[in-house]
Order: C-alpha cells, then sequence, then structure tokens
C-alpha cells in the first residue's frame, strides 16, 4: 500500500485522472481545482506549487484515494480507506510536505488528523463544518422576488472581482490572485446576475461540467439586500441553466453554521449527501 506525491498535475491526472472521474459527486472540489489548475495556470491559487498525491492498495492496483493541495489552503482529500489515511500522514511527514490542514468527507478527515495528532502532537481546529447537497427536482422560488437574471459580460468584469473578493472574505479563503477566474467565468458563461431596475444585487457561478456533474459556486448577494430572496432566485436561474445545458448532477456545498442559506437550498430542492470537514493543523 503505498502514495506517490508530484508536483506535477499531467502526472496526477495521468495517475488518478480515471478515479475522480468515477464519483464526481464525491470528488467533485478536486475535480474543478484540478480543471482550474489546467486552465488558468499552476499559480491560479497561490504562488507555491501545488502537490498531488494518490494511493494503490497495491503497486500495480488501481487509485483507491486521492489528494490535491493547492498552498496554502487545507487539502483537498478524497474518500479513502483508514490504510491510506495514516499512511498519507507518514508520506507527507517523509517527503516535508507541510500540509497546514484537511477538507474532507468528516470520517476521513477525521481520520487523517487523527493519524496527524498521533505523528506530530500539537492541535486540531475545526475550521468549518460544510455539508455536500446534490439538486432533486428544482423547485421555483415562491413568490418570486423583483428582477430577472443574465449572464455576465465583460462589462461586468469589475464588480464580479469585487464581489468574489467580498465572498472570499466572507468565508475565509484568500481573496482571488487576479482576475483570471473571473475571466474564465464570463467567458464560458458560467456566471448569472441577478438584476433588478438595472442593478446586478445577487450572483451565482458554477464550475465547468466535470463528468457530468457541476458544482454551483459562488453565491453572492450584496449585504445590505440579503433576506429579500435575490440569492434563490439567482440559485434557481443557474441551476436551470445547468441543466438546460445537458448537465444534470448539480451540487453545491453550505456551511452548517448557518442555518438560512441550508433551509434555502433545500426550498429550491437541493438534498443532503454527506457532511464535510475543515481541520487546521496546529503543531506541537
Amino acid at each position: 500500500m503505498t502514495w506517490t506525491t508530484t508536483r506535477h498535475l499531467a502526472d496526477f491526472e495521468a495517475a488518478a485522472g480515471a478515479f475522480l472521474r468515477s464519483r464526481p459527486a464525491a470528488h467533485t472540489v478536486l475535480l474543478s481545482v484540478a480543471s482550474s489548475l489546467r486552465s488558468l495556470g499552476a499559480d491560479a491559487y497561490g504562488a507555491e506549487a501545488p502537490a498531488f498525491g494518490w494511493w494503490r492498495r497495491d503497486g500495480q492496483g488501481p487509485v483507491g484515494a486521492a489528494l490535491v493541495w493547492t498552498p496554502p489552503r487545507t487539502a483537498l482529500l478524497s474518500p479513502m480507506p483508514d490504510a491510506a489515511a495514516g499512511e498519507l500522514v507518514e508520506t507527507l511527514t517523509a517527503e516535508r510536505i507541510g500540509i497546514p490542514g484537511v477538507n474532507a468527507g468528516r470520517a476521513v478527515a477525521e481520520a487523517v488528523a487523527g493519524a496527524w495528532q498521533r505523528r506530530h502532537g500539537g492541535t486540531v481546529t475545526t475550521a468549518e463544518r460544510l455539508r455536500l447537497y446534490r439538486l432533486d427536482q428544482l423547485i421555483e422560488p415562491s413568490p418570486a422576488p423583483a428582477g430577472t437574471a443574465r449572464r455576465a459580460t465583460p462589462a461586468d468584469r469589475d464588480l464580479l472581482l469585487a464581489w468574489f473578493t467580498a465572498f472570499a472574505a466572507e468565508v475565509g479563503d484568500p481573496p482571488p490572485r487576479d482576475a483570471r477566474a473571473v475571466d474564465a467565468r464570463i467567458a464560458g458563461g458560467r456566471c448569472l446576475l441577478w438584476e433588478t431596475g438595472g442593478r446586478p444585487v445577487a450572483m451565482a457561478g458554477h464550475t465547468p461540467p466535470l463528468s457530468g456533474a457541476a458544482r454551483v459556486a459562488p453565491v453572492y448577494t450584496l449585504p445590505e439586500l440579503r433576506g429579500r430572496g435575490y440569492a434563490g432566485a439567482v440559485t434557481a436561474a443557474v441551476s436551470r441553466a445547468v441543466r438546460a445545458g445537458g448537465t444534470q448532477e448539480l451540487l453545491l456545498f453550505t456551511d452548517l453554521a448557518n442555518p438560512t442559506s441550508n433551509a434555502l437550498y433545500q426550498r429550491l430542492g437541493y438534498r443532503p449527501v454527506e457532511d464535510h470537514l475543515v481541520l487546521e493543523f496546529g503543531r506541537g
């Protein structure tokens, strides 16, 4: 049973790509981050080179687990057996890959964090509790708020960059390094704005369809205009657009600390799939 690590996306995708594509819901974030690195460049998430890993139960067998780390964020982990979790910590330690924490399904996150503590001591802090949802039957908001949805255009570039930056600050993520991600969203038609009275008041984006699935993110409403139904309306609009484009599996994450958003997405027809944890490691 072994982990292999690399700093080269092409090597990772050659080894683990089929494994990631085999479960697009369970691997949604690993798939979308790898896609962004491929299209936007290795520095899309930070100046330090990303790291990747894959695990095989035996040297020649199929891949059974994967890791994607884009410093300075926590490492993204696929589902994996307990044995792979323990071996991952040993491999990262031996290769001096100092991840600051993990982002994974609850069981995997806790298994890796436990192995990390046994190996290094220190603390483990829960930074976020997330829930993955999948859209069942879309339920349109009723009553619908005033306004209409439209696709973002290059004229909206500065607005979107400001909103992406504000969203990142609200959820505790690093801000966008530049406008590449925004430009890609606009070019791909993957961001909708909700307008009322000719003024954009909310947005919802989505990842490119990957292995038959897409994920809604981010969803943002101007703070002073929240509670008026705009987030639900623009999320419904982007969900409808993705399905109309032929992608039926639609996913999104919520922060479990926000009961408003969890209730909203369930009213729209999103159903819980799995809980995730973002755990941060403190040095002993």
